[in-house]
């Protein structure tokens, strides 16, 4: 590849990998920190910080497979099958939540990322509910309804730190603007 064109999609391809691995190195720290408050299925969700600063910054497409790349290996690595199942059918329904409301210009990076939280846990509870055939399971939905907003307004606010301090020329290397809203 030649030109301004090749130049931007190995860049950004680069720049994918290595948010990537990024990711897959929080999941390994999340997996690490024994954070338990004795409710099952609450984590922080530390490897979304990673996916929400890829999505202003790479778009929808490459933080697809930054986050479907990530669920796959550390779900092989530290959850298992069905950790790995669980966790792509909460991710996939995070992100497509979070790109749609970020196209729309009208939320913040909180109010994202904590409609992403709020979607990652139905979608796992979806999930399960499925898989044990049981609609039962939704009388947890209010706890994961609450932690996924509270770690989601962590994730989001973290975000909005991390994306102000980021050089411009990381956002012109990509083809975005800085503090551009513009849909993918």
């Amino acid at each position: 590849m030649t030109g301004k064109s090749g130049q931007t999609t190995a860049y950004k391809i680069a720049l994918a990998s290595m948010m990537a691995a990024l990711a897959l190195i929080f999941s390994y720290i999340e997996a690490l920190i024994p954070f338990s408050i004795g409710i099952p299925g609450i984590k922080l969700g530390i490897a979304n910080l990673v996916i929400l600063v890829s999505l202003y910054i790479l778009g929808f497409g490459y933080t697809l497979a930054i986050n479907v790349i990530r669920i796959l290996v550390a779900g092989l690595l530290f959850n298992g099958l069905f950790g790995a199942l669980y966790s792509l059918a909460g991710g996939l329904l995070s992100l497509a939540v979070m790109y749609l409301l970020k196209k729309t210009g009208l939320f913040s990076t909180v109010g994202i990322s904590m409609a992403g939280g709020v979607a990652h846990n139905l979608g796992q509870l979806l999930t399960a509910a499925f898989l044990v055939s049981t609609i039962k399971l939704f009388f947890y939905f209010p706890v994961l309804l609450f932690s996924g907003i509270i770690s989601g307004i962590l994730i989001g606010i973290i975000t909005h730190l991390i994306l102000k301090k980021l050089p411009a020329s990381l956002y012109a290397a990509t083809g975005r603007a800085k503090n551009s809203k513009k849909p993918d």
